[in-house]
């Protein structure tokens, strides 16, 4: 465990010094300056507005943050060279990934947290609020779906340069995202191979929307009911495990040779 703390801490080294603080900046600003600029079209006075334009940045913010962060650290250690002292100390494979998951997450959840945060004062200055409990489960089931991104970016850079795995990535939790919500409503106009295509995507694909509490928190409906808040959370850690061990037997018996990223 301590061995995955390490390499966790050493990811959060890397996001100090290449400078990524600076780009999580510069995206709170633009937060910022989004809620405020509100008041200038004439929707200031709904605080309604703020919350779901808020709301949306931080989930597309954190979105951008966790599927680069998770996409670069393997290929970088690869192009650096890095990865061959690193494992010639007894580190498993399985730790390193677990150590870069950690990393990644943790990072990408601090930085989410400080959108909710910036988001929930500009609510309170616009004269509104956010339920306590709601707030307090948005932030916990989306620190989960921030997981579960961190771990597709990691799986597919076991095998892929950073740019193919940041791009599939994207693709697919975008797809997660906009498609797999709507995958019952395409089914319900088809037949054949087509409905059983649709079916295999709509159980493949991972469902974020479940993790989604925008709208409870928008509209003010108060927390979800404990019982279902708990099977969410339970749902993400499987997803976050199997994609985990999708990418352990991805990278277990990888080869690398200096000089080329295998």
């Amino acid at each position: 465990m301590m061995r995955v703390l390490t390499i966790a801490h050493t990811v959060w080294l890397g996001i100090i010094r290449k400078k990524d603080i600076y780009v999580l900046l510069i995206l709170l600003s633009t937060l910022l300056l989004a809620l405020v600029s509100l008041n200038v079209f004439g929707l200031g006075g709904t605080v309604r507005y703020v919350k779901d334009l808020g709301l949306l940045a931080a989930w597309f913010f954190s979105w951008i943050l966790a599927v680069n962060l998770s996409s670069r650290e393997l290929p970088g250690e690869e192009t650096n060279g890095t990865v061959f002292p690193l494992l010639a100390k007894p580190i498993t494979r399985a730790e390193l990934i677990a150590g870069k998951w950690l990393g990644t997450w943790t990072a990408t959840t601090v930085a989410t947290i400080g959108f909710y945060i910036l988001v929930s004062g500009i609510v309170i200055l616009r004269g509104g609020f956010f339920d306590p409990a709601a707030l307090a489960q948005a932030i916990i089931l989306h620190s989960v779906a921030v997981g579960i991104m961190c771990a597709i970016g990691l799986a597919f850079s076991t095998r892929m340069n950073y740019d193919a795995a940041a791009s599939i990535s994207f693709v697919l939790t975008a797809a997660a995202f906009l498609v797999a919500p709507r995958v019952p409503e395409f089914m319900a106009h088809e037949t054949g191979p087509t409905a059983d295509i649709l079916l295999f995507l709509y159980n493949a694909l991972p469902h974020f929307e479940v993790f989604d509490m925008r709208k409870r928190l928008v509209h003010d409906f108060g927390p979800a009911g404990w019982n279902t808040f708990l099977i969410v959370i339970i749902y993400g850690i499987l997803l976050c495990f199997l994609y985990g061990l999708l990418a352990w037997l991805a990278y277990r018996n990888k080869k690398f040779s200096r000089g080329n990223q295998m």
